[in-house]
């Protein structure tokens, strides 16, 4: 039971926090109906997502065996079988689409769409270098259309634009732990051809400039300041800029970016960030 439990990645699900953002920037989170419908599409896409994660390892099972941690996962390190480890893929992704269905048809059609698409990712996508990051990260803002679409809630530009390049970024720090290994000789992935220091380094840089400048941007548009009343929003991005920051930090001083989940979750100093950022934005929205 604790294979299957680590095969489904657990720790991964927090990437899919993404679904309550439209709940969140509609400024709705006191909506309980809605609140309770996006906690469901965050348990099927979990669902999902786990199974998606089961194919990976499944396609991934040699390249892990070289990987100085993968290599612990169930598959790759024998705890668990491929046979069994195929028969909880199709038992997940099957439970997670047709339940989808008993909330919305369009919440199926995305859910597939995330689906189909890791699929192909995990066949052949993700070893096509730049074209891996970009299908991760829109993996991310499908992850906002099922929160928008089983409640209701239209996404503005603006979130499916920071989302998107908030994704990149990330994905690109994951890159460059993957570059570190095969500058190490521990080469883990077909497609770190495709990449070296210099250019993550450089685009990272990029993602992380443009990343803070569109959230300053959302927070000034008259769109948004019209909805909550106020000019003070901007003040949040205090907390985004400092997370950013930290991030960085971690990516190229600790040299530690191959799990951005395990970053989230583990580090103190993010996690503090986050939730001083998640406070500000609702209270200033709150006071308005």
């Amino acid at each position: 039971m604790n294979s299957i439990i680590t095969l489904m990645r657990p720790h991964q699900y927090v990437k899919n926090i993404f679904i309550f953002a439209p709940l969140l920037f509609s400024f709705s989170f006191d909506d309980t109906n809605k609140t309770i419908i996006t906690f469901m599409v965050f348990i099927l896409f979990s669902i999902l997502a786990s199974s998606v994660y089961i194919l990976n390892d499944l396609m991934d099972v040699e390249e892990d065996k070289a990987h100085p941690t993968k290599k612990n996962r169930p598959i790759a390190s024998g705890a668990l079988s491929a046979k069994t480890a195929k028969v909880l893929f199709v038992v997940l992704a099957s439970l997670s689409l047709v339940s989808s269905l008993l909330i919305s048809q369009e919440l199926f059609y995305v859910l597939a769409s995330y689906f189909i698409l890791n699929v192909a990712y995990s066949l052949k996508l993700k070893h096509i270098s730049i074209v891996d990051i970009f299908i991760i990260a829109t993996g991310f803002v499908l992850r906002l259309f099922a929160g928008s679409v089983a409640t209701d809630i239209p996404l503005s530009m603006w979130i499916i634009i920071i989302t998107f390049l908030l994704a990149i970024f990330l994905a690109l720090a994951k890159r460059r732990d993957d570059v570190l290994l095969s500058l190490k000789g521990q080469e883990t992935r077909k497609n770190i051809d495709g990449y070296n220091l210099e250019f993550v380094n450089a685009t990272m840089t990029l993602m992380s400039g443009v990343v803070v400048m569109s959230y300053i941007l959302y927070t000034v548009s008259a769109e948004v300041i019209e909805r909550v009343h106020t000019h003070y929003l901007f003040l949040s991005a205090f907390f985004v800029i400092l997370g950013i920051f930290r991030y960085m930090q971690i990516t190229f001083v600790e040299e530690k970016s191959g799990s951005p989940s395990k970053i989230v979750v583990g580090d103190r100093f993010i996690k503090i960030t986050l939730l001083l950022w998640l406070a500000s934005f609702i209270i200033i929205v709150k006071m308005a």
